[in-house]
């Protein structure tokens, strides 16, 4: 038997690389009756109730590591805080891979499996950022304070919990403070770690974002690129004449435009956007370079391959056409680099894990709702590996801006959630 809630078919954008599409959520009522047992078990109420204690303390350690920068591809002081942590709460073994993944193993009764949790520890603020964390009644600002160090707190508190309630798992839990996830990271850690030969990971839950009923099982896929002209450049009137990057580069823009318009309003959602454009010295110069970052999304793999060949087809013929109209000087060069390749791929709705989690879901009564996101689940869901992104709980707003915040506002259930699902999946003595 299953139970259907509300059908959601609203696509929205927020200002975070999840990027979510909601759908119907369907549970088989026997993955209901088992968590409802599982939370009766004396060990997890006591684990609730241990949560709950422990708020001031999730708090505390919130802060402290949002106030520790970690801009991209520079983790290393967060990186480094965060395993102490590991340490200081008991974890079996703690190390840091050449990647810059930090890595808590908590190894279970049976240890036949390995059932990771992560959270990301890279923000996208830059070197430098003032990271400090304010206070204003009840509401924490500081860039980073969501997305995605509060995920980060939920995994020290169930780790501490864990300990204090000696709860003993059957399998192993690798606990996972990641690297790479946002921006032009291109999800390196999680690539890392299903390397080849890689770790072996028989299931994976993610913590980011904020609202606990939105599961993440399926992954938008991404391609991204860096597109540059590059030309002798010179002084705009004595020069004159010489093929211009810039020119080149406005005219490939609109070219792109142009033919993806006329193919993605057709198929599945596909979606472009040119997000950073730069180059050129002053306005009385002509430029050496022009370059431009875009980023390509799709539902569908072979939707992002035909973007990419419409992407090279409009640059080549910008190039061409600058090239032929100069008069004088060397013809321009372009280049183009994928500096992004984030998988799509979708897991059934009837996996046990996905099935777990929307029963969560529901004792907690809130909605459940199944969605696609970017996350750094793309790369097991791409693998077929069973895998979901939870909620870190409590509310927050201008993500990936200076002025983010966040308020604990019934954190704790989050944290109970998320601790619940994993105890399923991994099971208990």
């Amino acid at each position: 038997m299953c139970i259907n809630f509300n059908r959601f078919f609203s696509f929205f954008f927020l200002t975070t690389s999840i990027t979510f599409a909601q759908e119907e959520a369907q549970i088989n009522e026997k993955y209901i009756k088992k968590i409802e047992r599982l939370a009766r078990n004396n060990k997890i109420k006591k684990a609730f109730i241990t949560i709950k204690k422990l708020e001031s303390v999730t708090i505390q350690r919130h802060i402290k590591l949002t106030e520790i920068e970690a801009p991209p591809f520079k983790e290393v002081k967060r990186a480094i805080a965060f395993a102490d942590y590991f340490k200081q709460l008991g974890m079996d073994s703690v190390w840091i891979d050449k990647e810059g993944n930090v890595l808590g193993l908590f190894r279970g009764s049976e240890g036949k499996r390995t059932v990771a949790l992560d959270a990301h520890l890279d923000t996208v603020f830059p070197e430098g950022t003032n990271v400090e964390v304010q206070i204003r009644k009840d509401t924490l600002y500081a860039p980073g304070i969501g997305d995605d160090t509060r995920g980060l707190a939920v995994l020290l508190t169930i780790l501490e919990t864990l300990k204090k309630t000696e709860i003993q798992p059957k399998d192993n839990i690798l606990f996972i403070g990641s690297v790479g996830e946002e921006g032009l990271g291109d999800l390196r850690g999680i690539k890392y770690l299903f390397r080849d030969k890689g770790l072996e990971i028989d299931s994976w839950i993610a913590i980011d974002g904020n609202y606990i009923g939105k599961i993440i099982n399926k992954a938008l896929g991404s391609y991204r690129y860096r597109v540059s002209y590059k030309g002798q450049g010179g002084h705009s009137w004595g020069a004159f004449g010489l093929a211009n990057p810039h020119h080149a580069l406005g005219e490939a823009i609109s070219n792109f435009v142009n033919m993806a318009n006329q193919y993605i309003y057709k198929g599945p959602k596909t979606s472009y956007n040119v997000g950073v454009i730069h180059g050129g010295t002053s306005i009385n110069s002509i430029p050496f370079e022009s370059a431009m970052q875009i980023d390509i999304r799709s539902l569908k793999p072979s939707r992002l391959e035909h973007m990419e060949t419409l992407l090279k087809k409009a640059t080549q013929k910008a190039l061409d056409h600058q090239n032929r109209i100069k008069t004088k000087g060397p013809n321009l060069i372009l280049k183009i680099d994928k500096i992004g390749n984030r998988p799509s791929g979708e897991l059934s709705d009837s996996l046990a894990l996905v099935q777990r989690a929307l029963a969560a879901a529901s004792y907690f009564n809130v909605t459940p709702t199944l969605a696609r996101g970017s996350t750094n689940s793309n790369i097991p869901i791409s693998k077929g590996i069973p895998s979901v992104t939870l909620g870190a709980g409590g509310k927050g707003g201008n993500v990936h801006s200076f002025d983010e915040w966040w308020i604990n506002k019934e954190g704790f259930k989050a944290i109970q959630f998320s601790l619940l699902i994993l105890l399923s999946e991994t099971g208990m003595e």
